[in-house]
């Protein structure tokens, strides 16, 4: 300061000279600091800041006058008559300022097209203004970094200045532009970026003027960085809320930053007015580090503010600053930070393929896929699993995440969005698996988003393979009128009621039915104990079993499905149920058929086995007579050295050989297809009678009647079928000595009129699978207590139901439908009556209306009286059942209905009585005495209400802790090992998810599964409901009729009958191989009393045990699972006819009836 007062004393003189002195001094670029000084002596800053300010005004001001002059000119103005003179000079007056009116709005709507960046030419401006302000603030930068603020050069050898010249005229006509696209001229005019240019544009031209520059208000082209958030989303860059929520952050803090420091950098190097004598040299960058301490709250105090200015302006900065650091650094450390992991894209491995799995993704639903989709008895399963969620895992997902992380990876992201579907690969994997929340309060809402997913997978890649599952029968329509959805090519749907349902209607022909298929399709691994009960080692022992698809090896082309079947269990150890036989060459129309008739193995036939593992099963692979025929241990059987692989070619007389049986099947149908009364049958002399159709074959549908001979064949019975046993009796029918099958009175006889079977010309269904009846009304069915009460009601199946009127439907066709199968006699279908509100009832009663032989008791499942009037104590079967939605408060309340209501029915007592028969008086004493009587034939009544075949659905898996009192109650136990499950008297939705993994493995698998639950749907008659008519009645057609000869489900006993004698200590396999010889049963498993001592307090439990092994020891008690043949002998005739049917032994238990199987209550 003391070199400037001396400069000042010495040029006193000076102050008066004139300006062209001062501009020849300026203007020499190698002039002496004395010069240079000389000139900076007087500030003029002040002119730069005024021409900012003086702009602002003038801009704000014009626009001001503007509207005050256009609401003073442009009033609108009275409208006048339509007579008035005046009128025509108003209509002009409109119309020019419609054409102004029409001019300055195309003006605005290009300006605002320019600015918008919704324009290829919109979005090339926007970032052309940003990279020019960030070009201008570079300028700043090193304007700011190598020169004082205010400097006296001329213009024109000021480089920098005549670039940030051409940068401000642009930025110029910008605001113009911007200015017409303004919807309110005043509000742009404070706009901030409005001010930016206020004071950047002026002071650049008055540079020019003044030949000095002033670093002054530059820097506020920092806060352009603002809109980098923008730009990036204009040029779809940012895509992710995160992700633009960052860049708002990021740009925010550091255009405050920058823009802050430079005031502090303006402040501290001009000083304190008005004679700016206490500057303090501090660079640009050193103001930006001393900012960003201050900031943290730091503070070092090796750099600090030392003007008033500098630090008034620190102390009112900081309030903004600490919030914003405060708040602004942890969100964009978290953001950057945790990122989003599951983002990204997945990275294929060469040659392994991956499956997507989506929609209900939870800790449970993927633990339970998982468990069994990578099961340790599967092959290797060189698969990866790719779920994709909308939401990030959770801590318990994640960590199960991470302990199969070698096998599978989770995205972020939902199916909705093809980017999604993309980044996960979709249209290369090799399927998508939609997951069902089973709990969802909305069964319809949840079928909906994941028919919605579908859509979606199917328009990004509709050759995908998809298997989904769905609440609702009903919504499975929607799903099969999709056009690019193809069953023949993988697409499955597992729908959760259907398959519930029927596998509780599978149990009431079988009891135990149900737990024993719930295991074969489950993966799961067993260890026997010594220290468990017996009955638990037997059972587990069968919850290992699986299963299983493996190709037939070329030594078993040619041999029956029977002899096969042998050949594998007593050979290989293995349990064959089915076969997929081809329909034509190329394999294209393949059916599966279970158990079948006459079918002989074909070369390349894949069989359907039931086994411990994958290993075991390709037994039937290696299997060569020729070096595996000796060995007794089937370990030993591996691929040997001579297998041959080639198929052997079929003799052509072979085929002539069967052209000619195909005729003369032909013939023999010609031959009895018109008889005196008007039915068609196979003659009598060959033991049966068959089929009774209509006189004539109505060609309604021109379907041409083609003929089966393997199905004809087997119509044809051999004798030992005459005395096969038979499965336990509905209640509903017997054969007298005579041979003809009678009917006890009440309502088995005929179920009431229910409809007249004989003279009826459409008894079945369009398909033929189904048993079908005209429609008939609800009121028609209804019971009243005491109507139920005084209707004779033996064998039959009573559903208990608990549903609100507005409960979502379940379907209770899926239950009954089963019952309906028509590989069933008519006279053998059991009775359905339903305890429950009939106005919810009246709800699914359109899908029941066709079905014969169901009643309604409009009442609750809780009331005994309710209960007692439809003989419970009587039927075969009892399901309880439940519609109601499950709350959110307490999910073990969800079952609560259920629990009560069974609990409540083993509480009860009952009359000591076999049936009503006994009581009708003493022409029945005699009809007792007779072989093969009712009497005979009926189930004793139970006396306990805890001997009552019972079975009940449950929601929660853990309250099968509270329907039996004797049972170890521990939550944690897993549904396939507690008591109630082994034993089939508890079901829930839950063993359903294994059936996921197990379509996918194997897409016959479901096929299979669901012929052998619903009783024979086929995808024919899936396409028939989905049209939403329901089942649609059929006339008989020779096509038709033979899809009655399919194989059901049957339980027999070892108690009396042909097989009786392997009750008494006979062997499992010697039951087997007798049982598939002589009557072409296939067996798959026991139903044993859980105590098989005879005391007093042994318990009427029975448990299930699947696929025992051949040296297992039978008891008199056992029941046994069986597949049986549709057996035309039992067809029934009225008693006058005395049709002659064949013996039938009187000491079988059942009359043939479809499956039953009765738990043994001689104990109550």
């Amino acid at each position: 300061m003391a070199n400037l007062t001396d400069l000042d004393q010495a040029f006193d003189g000076m102050s008066g000279c004139d300006q062209s002195t001062v501009e020849s001094l300026a203007e020499d670029p190698t002039g002496s600091p004395f010069e240079v000084d000389d000139c900076l002596k007087v500030r003029k800053y002040y002119c730069f800041l005024l021409s900012s300010i003086f702009t602002f005004l003038a801009g704000f001001l014009i626009v001001l006058l503007w509207r005050a002059f256009a609401f003073i000119c442009c009033r609108k103005e009275p409208e006048l008559g339509p007579n008035d003179p005046k009128q025509k000079e108003q209509k002009a007056s409109r119309n020019k300022q419609e054409f102004e009116g029409t001019f300055m709005t195309e003006a605005k709507d290009w300006a605002g097209e320019l600015i918008s960046g919704q324009t290829t030419t919109g979005r090339i401006l926007v970032v052309l203004v940003f990279i020019l302000s960030i070009a201008s603030l570079i300028i700043y930068f090193v304007d700011a970094s190598n020169e004082e603020v205010e400097r006296c050069q001329p213009w024109s050898t000021n480089i920098t200045q005549q670039i940030d010249l051409a940068f401000n005229i642009f930025f110029m006509v910008y605001f113009f532009i911007r200015f017409i696209a303004a919807s309110d001229k005043l509000w742009f005019m404070l706009e901030m970026y409005s001010f930016v240019d206020y004071f950047t544009i002026p002071p650049s031209f008055v540079s020019i003027y003044l030949d000095r520059t002033w670093i002054g208000l530059r820097f506020l082209r920092a806060l352009r960085l603002m809109t980098v958030p923008d730009i990036l989303q204009y040029l779809n860059v940012l895509k992710t809320s995160s992700s633009i929520r960052l860049a708002q952050l990021v740009s925010i803090f550091i255009s405050v930053w920058l823009t802050a420091a430079g005031i502090i950098h303006l402040l501290e190097n001009s000083g304190d007015p008005l004679d700016f004598n206490n500057a303090h040299r501090l660079s640009y960058w050193t103001c930006v580090y001393f900012l960003i301490v201050t900031m943290s709250t730091v503070g070092y105090g090796d750099v600090y503010c030392e003007t008033v200015l500098g630090r008034t302006f620190l102390v009112f900065f900081l309030l903004v600053g600490l919030a914003m650091f405060a708040s602004s650094i942890p969100e964009i450390i978290e953001l950057v930070g945790s990122g989003n992991k599951y983002g990204g894209e997945l990275k294929r491995e060469h040659g392994k393929r991956h499956i997507v799995v989506c929609g209900h993704i939870t800790y449970e639903s993927v633990s339970h896929f998982l468990k069994d989709f990578l099961h340790e008895d599967r092959e290797d399963v060189d698969v990866e699993v790719v779920f994709l969620h909308r939401k990030e895992p959770d801590l318990e997902l994640e960590g199960l995440l991470k302990r199969h992380y070698t096998t599978v990876a989770f995205f972020q992201g939902t199916m909705m969005n093809a980017v999604d579907l993309e980044r996960v690969k979709v249209h290369e994997a090799d399927a998508c698996l939609v997951l069902a929340n089973k709990y969802c309060q909305d069964p319809d809402a949840e079928d909906a988003a994941n028919i919605m997913r579908v859509i979606s997978i199917k328009n990004y890649s509709d050759d995908i393979r998809v298997i989904i599952q769905l609440m609702q029968y009903h919504n499975k329509a929607y799903l099969l009128n999709i056009p690019s959805w193809d069953w023949k090519q993988g697409d499955d749907v597992i729908c959760l009621a259907e398959l519930k349902l029927g596998f509780i209607a599978q149990s009431c022909l079988a009891p135990g039915f149900s737990t024993m298929m719930a295991n074969l399709f489950a993966m799961r691994s067993f260890k026997t104990s010594p220290d468990m009960q017996s009955w638990t080692n037997d059972y587990l022992r069968g919850t290992g079993m699986e299963m299983y698809t493996e190709t037939l090896s070329p030594t078993f082309i040619g041999i029956p499905f029977a002899q096969a079947t042998e050949l594998c269990f007593s050979k290989l150890k293995l349990l064959l149920l089915a076969i997929e036989i081809k329909g034509n060459e190329d394999g294209a129309d393949s059916k599966i058929s279970i158990n079948p008739r006459n079918a002989k193995i074909q070369a390349n036939t894949q069989g359907f086995f039931i086994a411990q593992s994958a290993d075991e099963v390709k037994r039937a692979w290696f299997y060569c007579k020729a070096c595996h025929e000796d060995i007794k241990d089937e370990t030993l059987i591996k691929k040997c050295k001579c297998k041959n692989l080639a198929v052997q070619p079929r003799n052509k007389f072979d085929d002539l050989g069967d052209i000619t049986r195909d005729r003369e099947d032909m013939n023999l149908l010609n031959r009895h297809n018109r008889r005196p009364n008007g039915s068609t049958s196979l003659a009598p002399g060959n033991g049966t009678t068959g089929l009774h159709p209509s006189g004539t074959v109505k060609q309604v549908n021109k379907v041409k009647p083609t003929v089966n001979r393997q199905q004809l064949e087997g119509q044809v019975m051999s004798p030992s079928q005459y005395n096969r046993p038979t499965s336990r009796s509905t209640g509903t029918g017997s054969q007298n000595p005579n041979g003809s099958v009678s009917l006890p009175a009440g309502i088995a006889d005929d179920q009431s009129k229910d409809f007249d079977f004989e003279k009826t010309e459409m008894k079945y269904d369009s398909t033929g699978m189904f048993h079908w009846s005209p429609a008939k009304s609800l009121e028609d069915c209804i019971l009243d207590r005491n109507q139920a009460a005084m209707t004779v009601l033996n064998g039959h199946v009573v559903v208990c139901l608990f549903a609100d009127p507005d409960s979502p439907l379940i379907g209770l066709r899926n239950l009954v439908m089963p019952l309906r199968a028509s590989n069933f006699h008519y006279h053998e279908l059991k009775h359905v009556v339903i305890v429950g509100s009939v106005d919810y009832i009246r709800r699914e009663w359109k899908m029941l209306q066709n079905l014969p032989k169901i009643s309604v008791l409009n009442g609750s499942p809780l009331s005994r009286a309710d209960l007692r009037a439809v003989n419970v104590n009587l039927c075969d079967m009892c399901c309880i059942l439940s519609a109601k939605v499950p709350s959110n408060d307490d999910p073990t309340l969800a079952d609560k209905e259920a629990i009560l209501a069974s609990l409540n029915i083993k509480a009860m007592t009952f009359d000591d009585t076999i049936g009503v028969l006994s009581q009708r008086g003493p022409e029945f004493d005699n009809l007792s005495a007779a072989a093969g009587s009712p009497i005979v034939l009926q189930r004793r009544g139970s006396v306990y209400g805890a001997n009552v075949p019972m079975i009940t659905e449950l929601v929660n898996d853990s309250n099968v802790q509270f329907l039996d009192q004797d049972d170890d109650d521990d939550p944690d136990t897993e549904l396939y090992l507690t008591q109630p499950f082994a034993c089939g008297t508890a079901f829930a939705v839950s063993v359903l998810d294994s059936l996921m993994s197990t379509t996918y493995f194997n897409q016959n698998a479901l096929t299979l599964i669901r012929s052998l639950i619903t009783g024979g749907a086929t995808p024919e008659l899936e396409l028939i409901l989905a049209e939403g008519a329901g089942l649609r009645g059929g006339y008989s057609t020779p096509e038709s009729l033979s899809n009655r000869d399919r194989c059901r489900v049957g339980q027999i006993s070892l108690y009396d009958g042909p097989l009786a004698q392997f009750g008494e200590c006979g062997k499992y396999g010697d039951l087997f191989v007798a049982a598939l010889k002589s009557y072409g049963m296939l067996c798959i498993g026991l139903y044993r009393f859980r105590d098989t001592s005879s005391s007093c307090d042994a318990s009427s439990k029975r448990y299930v045990i699947t696929n025992p092994p051949d040296d297992f020891s039978l008891l008199p008690t056992d029941q046994v699972f069986v597949l049986m043949q549709f057996d035309p002998g039992l067809e029934y005739k009225p008693p006058a006819v005395r049709a002659p049917t064949g013996g039938r032994n009187a000491n079988t238990q059942g009359s043939g009836v479809g499956g039953g199987g009765s738990n043994k209550d001689d104990n109550s």
